[in-house]
Formats: C-alpha cells, structure tokens, sequence
C-alpha cells in the first residue's frame, strides 16, 4: 500500500489501519498531521463502499 492511493483491497486497508495507528496523535500542522488527514479520507472512502449502511426501513 503506497499512501496516497485509493485502497483496493483488504491487504491494503489493513496497512493504512496499521499507519493510521501510528499517526493517531500527530500534532496539528505537520507533515504527519496531513498524512493523517488523508488516510481518514481514504478509509472513510474505503469503508463507504465496502460496509454500506442502509437507510432504515421506516415500516
């Protein structure tokens, strides 16, 4: 998994969780921070399409 790049697959996933860990407490404003940014975008992306939520059936 190279960051910065969609997450395809699983193996994937499962190493930008691992960085993601390592960047949690990054201070605002540095590299990491940014870094961090962007996984979050990448697995919310990620999540999006793999788990959907359905609305709830309102019945």
């Amino acid at each position: 998994m190279q960051t910065g790049y969609a997450i395809k697959t699983k193996s994937d996933y499962d190493a930008v969780m691992e960085q993601l860990g390592k960047l949690w407490h990054a201070m605002p404003g540095t590299p990491e921070a940014d870094q961090l940014e962007v996984l979050g975008i990448l697995i919310d992306q990620y999540e999006a399409q793999q788990f959907p939520i359905t609305a709830p059936d309102g019945v």
